[in-house]
């Protein structure tokens, strides 16, 4: 996550990023990094996770057989390393979260459950934060059919133009929970 947000704090510092609008986007670890990035630091104003993991205690228990080892490398063996694995979940750190959200996800997702998107949804519904959860039927891990895939990128604009005030023409209509 690091690397993320020196690069956006870069960018900003040199004058090719505003960083009042400074956003973030990703998908599946990209995701994570999204959520990390929004709980763990203080560089973006808004963000937008696509199927990506809020907590890692759940996705450790909950993902397919094939990705059940997975994290055992980047985070350590569960369960002995659970610790480590809430320090490490941004859904265990949503006090700290204070921006505008967009979550999408597919319904059928096994590697990274819906539930992910789900539960960080709630978390952000509690805190009072900015949100829009948006689950694609019948997608997976990462979305395969044309319309979704220009679904997703349409939302994600009228989210950020929705959340800095900006007009998009033609922007689609998305709910946004908590917006004031």
């Amino acid at each position: 996550m690091d690397d993320v947000c020196n690069g956006a704090t870069h960018l900003v510092k040199e004058g090719l990023a505003d960083g009042n609008r400074l956003c973030i986007d990703g998908g599946s670890a990209g995701g994570y990094t999204t959520l990390g990035a929004l709980a763990f630091k203080d560089v973006f104003k808004a963000g937008c996770s696509l199927y990506g993991v809020g907590d890692l205690t759940a996705l450790a228990r909950d993902t397919h057989k094939f990705e059940s080892r997975y994290l055992d490398g980047l985070v350590g063996p569960y369960p002995e390393a659970e610790a480590v694995y809430k320090e490490r979940s941004p859904i265990e750190s949503t006090d700290k979260l204070s921006c505008p959200i967009l979550l999408l996800q597919g319904s059928e997702d096994k590697i990274v459950p819906p539930n992910q998107a789900e539960m960080m949804h709630k978390a952000l519904l509690e805190k009072g934060i900015p949100t829009c959860l948006k689950i694609y039927e019948g997608e997976q891990h990462g979305f395969r059919k044309a319309e979704n895939i220009e679904d997703a990128l349409d939302s994600e604009l009228a989210f950020y133009g929705k959340v800095f005030g900006i007009d998009v023409p033609g922007a689609v209509d998305i709910k946004i929970d908590n917006m004031k």
